[in-house]
């Protein structure tokens, strides 16, 4: 059942060309290249929401070393990259982290990763969309007066972006291109604009010290600058829909890596150097939802300041289109599989997982409405919680992927020691590092120390329900979907 592209296996499935669509439960092949697939993950990145609703937290915490937690965020990734993507060499899958797994250490854990995944992305998914519709509901209020609840925005919005899901990748890269050129845009003037009102002070590098970055705050600030990182894996799920994947997915990860590492890190230094080293801390401190949109209005007049509030909003919707055309590939892999229902295997005639994106749309929607409808706080709880386990889990699949990649080289010759077998070694040590600081920090990060830590336990539940779904149903077969 595998689609591969060059026809080695009898009963595959032949791959599309221009002129015919996709066979049943094939995605479109060659649809994507490296700045179709760049779109879809610095999207999912959100680089101004992230600027203007993570980096409060980061000054906060490390004040104005904030710009070296974020490369160092940035750094961490780009070595996991180093084996993940001499890995991809041998692997084309939209299954992600869950294919390098059963490449690595077989089915069995593969279905363990499978469950972390499913966890991480769902969980993530219902904390930023719960995010999303407060900064709308504030949004709107603000310009015409209109008052609605955020779950209304939230349902809204998520039926437009399901639509464009449906429809396919060619309708989402497009919508995703505009709407990054805005936002990297706008950042770009607010940084600008502070060159030209403070000088080049603002590059000021007093605040890099050890006592800033390895203060007790560092724990939550790297935490939540990798959280900034989550959605790079999408680079690999778009490789069945990849120009060329062996070329296509190095060279879009590397671009994505570096460019959201440097968006971080130069808009919050100079961010920092605007408001002064000394100050950056207690301002975020007493307006960590705000102080950046206080600065622009400063630096460039209420327009920028109003542009960039506007630009926070569709940079969410960015994100969220980005993690849903991403993850309903994962379930489309998983359902293809044999991991989770076949069905979730349809796709249109575009070669679109539709059946994964309605799934993925319906089971978002159930959790927030069911939680919203509770009172519960969309961001005390609902933000905080959810966004808290999904960093939780995705630190967890990242160690097992990590793992399976040296096991998988080890077992040949290697022909790279450092790309093979000393980096990927290397990120198990810094990611179980990351994973301690999750622990350790666990309260603080997900904001409760009640309900909150006990859904912690999600992540060892998800892991045994996949290994226990592998055990029961002996046709689970990720190999087959390997080429």
């Amino acid at each position: 059942m595998t689609t591969g592209r060059s026809g080695s296996n009898p009963t595959a499935a032949p791959a599309p060309t221009p002129s015919e669509p996709p066979a049943a439960g094939v995605l479109a092949a060659d649809r994507l290249g490296v700045v179709a697939i760049a779109f879809f993950v610095v999207a999912a990145a959100a680089p101004m929401a992230a600027v203007v609703g993570a980096s409060g937290v980061l000054f906060s915490a490390v004040g104005p070393a904030t710009p070296l937690v974020y490369v160092l965020a940035a750094l961490m990734i780009a070595l996991f990259a180093v084996g993940y993507l001499r890995m991809s060499r041998h692997i084309t899958n939209a299954g992600g982290f869950v294919a390098y797994i059963a490449k690595g250490l077989g089915n069995r854990w593969a279905s363990g990763g499978a469950g972390l995944a499913v966890l991480t992305y769902l969980t993530l998914q219902v904390g930023l969309w719960s995010q999303f519709g407060v900064f709308t509901q504030s949004l709107v209020a603000d310009l015409t007066g209109l008052s609605l609840p955020p779950l209304v925005w939230i349902l809204v919005v998520l039926a437009l972006v399901t639509l464009l899901t449906v429809r396919g990748v060619d309708a989402s890269v497009r919508l995703l291109g505009l709407l990054i050129v805005g936002e990297t845009a706008v950042v770009a003037v607010l940084v600008v604009a502070l060159v030209a009102r403070h000088g080049w002070g603002v590059f000021s590098i007093g605040g890099f010290t050890a006592e800033n970055l390895f203060s007790p705050g560092l724990g939550v600030a790297l935490l939540f600058a990798f959280l900034c990182f989550t959605a790079f894996e999408a680079t690999v799920v778009f490789s069945e829909e990849a120009r060329d994947p062996r070329r296509t997915i190095p060279r879009a990860l590397y671009l994505v890596i570096a460019f959201v590492g440097a968006f971080y890190g130069l808009s919050t230094w100079v961010i920092g150097g605007a408001i002064g080293i000394d100050a950056v801390s207690a301002t975020a401190t007493a307006d960590p939802a705000g102080f950046i949109f206080t600065l622009a209005e400063g630096a460039g007049g209420r327009g920028l300041s109003l542009a960039m509030q506007i630009l926070v909003v569709t940079s969410f919707v960015a994100m969220l289109l980005g993690l849903c055309n991403m993850f309903s590939r994962y379930l489309f892999a998983l359902g293809r599989a044999g991991a989770l229902p076949r069905r979730l295997s349809g796709t249109t005639s575009t070669g679109s997982p539709h059946v994964a994106a309605l799934v993925n749309s319906g089971a978002v929607a159930a959790v927030i409405t069911a939680f919203l409808l509770a009172g519960a706080d969309p961001i005390g709880v609902v933000f905080a919680w959810f966004t808290a386990l999904g960093t939780a889990a995705f630190i967890s699949v990242l160690i097992l992927t990590s793992l399976a990649i040296v096991v998988f080289f080890a077992r040949r010759t290697p022909d790279d020691v450092w790309g093979e077998i000393a980096a990927p070694s290397l990120s198990i040590l810094l990611l179980a590092y990351v994973g301690h600081l999750t622990l350790s920090n666990y309260t603080l990060l997900s904001g409760s120390d009640g309900v909150a830590g006990w859904m912690l336990l999600a992540v060892p539940v998800f892991l045994v329900a996949g290994v226990v779904r592998h055990a029961t149903a002996s046709s689970i077969d990720y190999a087959a979907e390997i080429f």
